[in-house]
């Protein structure tokens, strides 16, 4: 992203966003709410278009390329996304419908390959046993795993995960925690972008971290440079300690 701002009626939700993330990086994208998050995952999946500037993904300009063919190429898992998907969906086709760029089952047909595949992803993610489950009548941690696999079926370049952890309980938190930091660690997986407000749920094998603040970038680069007291503290506007221990955050407020 070069100079990219997003302005919507007239506020600037973004501003002179500068941000480049290299392959085999993990990135952590944090701040308040309201801060911006979203609308820069926005624009980092190709869901959307920056009001100025310029995005670049995976080699390609936005505005210059088949939107359809470049998302393909990024996997991106959202609260957002899982709206789009039928409460009666069979997990096993919430993932391999992806594999379609298809947020239902209609009238596609999947090969063995997909079938494979989106049983694998499944496996890896510790919700196998749920593949003829409906969509529906999952817990809330097993709805993100189901999402992170569906964003994993097209075998992207790039996988951005928005707020993964919103809403889960502190075991839920921890699995999945588990789960992302080894997947991160392994060979094949692909350039990473986790959204949190929480330092909590930041993997240690995570390598950099983006801190915006009011829609603007306050910190960026190698992670242990970023998530610092002072700059967190100014990005949350209160006082704050940071601490890592064993490659794990923590923040607690230093107001009396």
């Amino acid at each position: 992203m070069r100079g990219v701002g997003v302005l919507r009626g007239t506020r600037w939700i973004l501003r002179d966003v500068d941000w480049s993330v290299e392959p085999m990086q993990h990135w952590v994208v944090i701040g308040a709410n309201g801060a911006g998050k979203s609308t820069l995952m926005d624009l980092a999946a190709a869901r959307s278009f920056p009001s100025v500037g310029q995005v670049t993904a995976l080699d390609e300009v936005l505005g210059e390329v088949d939107l359809a063919e470049l998302r393909q190429r990024i996997g991106f898992a959202s609260s957002v996304a899982a709206q789009l998907i039928d409460d009666a969906e069979h997990v096993i086709d919430v993932v391999r419908t992806a594999a379609h760029g298809m947020s239902g089952s209609w009238q596609e047909t999947y090969d063995r390959t997909d079938d494979l595949r989106a049983r694998d992803l499944l496996q890896r993610w510790g919700v196998d046993s749920l593949a003829k489950k409906e969509f529906a009548r999952l817990s809330e941690g097993e709805r993100k795993r189901v999402l992170i696999a569906r964003a994993l079926m097209s075998d992207p370049e790039l996988l951005i995960l928005d707020e993964p952890g919103a809403s889960l309980d502190l075991a839920g938190r921890e699995d999945l925690v588990a789960r992302l930091d080894a997947f991160a660690k392994g060979a094949d997986s692909p350039s990473m972008v986790l959204v949190t407000h929480h330092v909590e749920e930041i993997p240690p094998s995570f390598t950099h971290a983006l801190v915006l603040r009011d829609g603007a970038v306050l910190a960026l680069g190698p992670i242990g440079q970023v998530m610092t007291s002072p700059i967190l503290s100014e990005a949350f506007a209160i006082p704050l300690l940071v601490q890592c221990v064993d490659g794990r955050y923590t923040a607690r407020s230093t107001s009396s």
